[in-house]
């Protein structure tokens, strides 16, 4: 039996649900971090931080699912909707922790953050473009969409994360090899999808001079 099979008949009997239970363990060991005093000098900054950082990480992994199929044969397509939504999760925690904790709901300083520091202005706009995707991620969403119009609203993903992982780039600044690992992954995420959009146009576009 290949190994592909042997992993995907391993996972048949796991629920999604399991994707959101342990997406969760992160959050609450940080939060617990938090409140024992586990986070060093500065917690506020460390736990927004790790909370975008796992965000990244949750959403690159939903990435990662169509390539993981294709190239391997492995199908985890039952979990990437949990895992965009933990992912979006984690987004969310983040930009609750900066607005609320870290800059205590001072509208006029938040104005001027997001508009004069580029890392903020691209971080709000790739969690602008997740925003209609988490709220169309029901099934319910895709029917009344239809699959051809809910598809091309959720290829916003691509953007949205490479958005992040600029983002991330460009709040480290001292430009240390993780952030760019990161941001390389996305883009050679970004740039196999575009790759296999572009190849699967040329092949309709003969068959549909032959009509």
């Amino acid at each position: 039996m290949a190994p592909a099979r042997i992993i995907n008949d391993a996972l048949r009997p796991v629920p999604p649900a399991v994707v959101y239970v342990l997406g969760a363990v992160p959050a609450l060991l940080l939060f617990h971090a938090l409140f024992t005093g586990g986070l060093g000098v500065d917690p506020l900054k460390k736990l927004e931080h790790a909370l975008g950082l796992h965000a990244l990480q949750f959403l690159i992994a939903g990435l990662c699912v169509t390539p993981l199929r294709r190239l391997t044969g492995i199908s985890l397509l039952r979990f990437r909707r949990a895992l965009g939504l933990v992912g979006f999760a984690y987004v969310v925690l983040h930009f609750a922790v900066w607005l609320g904790l870290d800059m205590q709901f001072r509208w006029g300083e938040i104005g001027k953050d997001i508009l004069k520091r580029p890392y903020i202005t691209i971080g709000m706009a790739g969690f602008a473009l997740l925003i209609p995707l988490a709220l169309t991620s029901t099934d319910s969403a895709l029917r009344r969409m239809g699959a051809a119009r809910w598809q091309r609203l959720h290829r916003l993903v691509y953007p949205a994360v490479l958005l992040g992982a600029a983002h991330y780039v460009m709040v480290v600044k001292s430009w240390p090899i993780e952030p760019i690992l990161y941001f390389a992954t996305v883009a050679t995420l970004v740039a196999m999808r575009v790759g296999w959009h572009l190849a699967r146009n040329r092949r309709r576009r003969p068959a549909a001079q032959d009509v």
